[in-house]
């Protein structure tokens, strides 16, 4: 698979040192096997304290790509990628014309959210349009040298 969000920051050819792509049908489901993937590859890189970080960005990520980006039969794709300063999670849908925006919320509302979480747990995150569709990632600064 290409690579359609690899991290832009790093100077070296190869712009990570880990990288993991797995796309997923628009089912409520695949959230929760998403968060558990992107736990798993951020404790097998070697980055264990990010693991909860990372999982619950890709929840939200998730959530609001199967809420507010999917299209009936097509898939979403969950990228996460690892330099040697940052663990990325990020998240493509097929719908370029609805990009993520905050919005007030009340006490008793379930949803919105999403993002006030990511911006809070995120040490960068952005939206990049696509030709079709989009992504939104966000990052988590990590230390080390990892033996993935």
């Amino acid at each position: 698979m290409t690579d359609s969000c690899p991290p832009h920051h790093s100077k070296s050819p190869k712009p990570y040192d880990c990288y993991d792509a797995v796309s997923y049908s628009p089912f409520p489901g695949n959230i929760a096997l998403a968060r558990r993937h992107v736990a798993q590859l951020a404790v097998d890189w070697g980055h264990p304290h990010a693991a909860g970080d990372a999982a619950l960005l890709a929840s939200e990520l998730c959530t609001n790509a199967l809420l507010h980006g999917c299209v009936r039969d097509r898939l979403f794709r969950v990228e996460t990628s690892l330099t040697a300063t940052a663990l990325r999670v990020a998240v493509t849908d097929p719908r370029g014309e609805r990009l993520p925006h905050s919005r007030p919320s009340t006490t008793d509302d379930q949803f919105g959210r999403g993002l006030l979480i990511v911006r809070t747990l995120a040490d960068r995150w952005a939206v990049e349009k696509l030709t079709v569709g989009k992504t939104v990632w966000a990052e988590l600064d990590v230390q080390g040298v990892t033996d993935a």
